[in-house]
């Protein structure tokens, strides 16, 4: 009988999860494995022109919206985080790592502590001090601990200092990315609005046909995996031989030697559907 892993994607706004990780996401959750979506804050200032709560709720209608295009199985918001505010607070910690012990996951992922943003940098370092402390019996002991600590990873980024991500897993998104790009399109307010005004952009993409969003989300968002293929075409070779030569995009892995220890090999493994 196949064994059912469980993955924890972690991140701190309603749409990092669906651009981190949303490929590798629809192959494991349709290979019948169970895929939570977190988003750590509410969204309430990704705009250029809404913004509050009014933005917080059209943001989680998104999340939702992106849940049933891709299948996994929750896609959770920390509705009273905001946006712009978060620290590696006490409090916060706590409501990490009881989010953590009652998924009882298999892989937890996050951002890099390296990230531009600041609400990605205290995600980070919230679960990264998550990790031992979930193993701690009596802390947060309303909830038990989980019955083995999971393995914790870093999702693909191209900053390079202090360090350039390393390759340990990586994930052919090629079949999936016209899903990949149904998810991205659930959050309107941020593909078409925010983050296309982030780069010079505003426009009405209402009369828009699915071949022009198509062609647009893979412009703005294909690249970065484009990317992550071609710097890491020497990891994917090695996994998958001669195949890897011909993958044009991959969701790319660091492992975290916070958790669980095991080898970028059994990584891999973990991480493939």
């Amino acid at each position: 009988m196949k064994e059912i892993k469980r993955f924890l994607m972690i991140g701190a706004h309603p749409d990092d999860a669906d651009i981190r990780f949303g490929g590798t996401a629809l192959q494991l959750a349709r290979a019948g494995h169970v895929v939570k979506f977190v988003s750590f804050c509410n969204g309430n200032c990704g705009h250029y022109e809404m913004a509050g709560a009014q933005l917080a709720v059209r943001r989680f209608q998104e999340t939702q919206a992106s849940r049933e295009v891709s299948g996994i199985s929750e896609y959770q918001v920390f509705t009273e985080n905001n946006d712009c505010e978060l620290t590696p607070s006490l409090e916060n910690r706590k409501k990490m790592i009881r989010l953590i012990r009652e998924f009882q996951p298999d892989v937890v992922l996050t951002h890099r502590l390296c990230d531009y943003h600041a609400d990605h940098r205290a995600t980070a370092q919230l679960v990264l001090d998550a990790a031992y402390l979930t193993q701690v019996p009596m802390y947060c002991a309303d909830v038990p601990i989980p019955p083995e600590n999971p393995v914790y990873a870093h999702v693909y980024d191209d900053f390079t200092e202090p360090r350039p991500l390393r390759y340990d897993a990586m994930i052919p998104i090629d079949g999936v990315i016209d899903d990949k790009c149904r998810m991205l399109d659930c959050h309107v307010s941020q593909v078409y609005e925010w983050l296309a005004w982030e780069l010079g952009e505003k426009f009405d993409h209402t009369t828009w046909s699915w071949a022009k969003k198509r062609e647009f989300l893979l412009k703005n968002w294909g690249q970065r995996f484009i990317d992550a293929a071609n710097t890491g075409r020497e990891r994917l070779v090695q996994i998958y031989g001669e195949a890897g030569k011909s993958v044009r995009y991959a969701e790319a892995f660091e492992l975290s030697p916070y958790g669980k220890r095991i080898t970028a090999d059994e990584f891999q493994a973990l991480m493939m559907p």
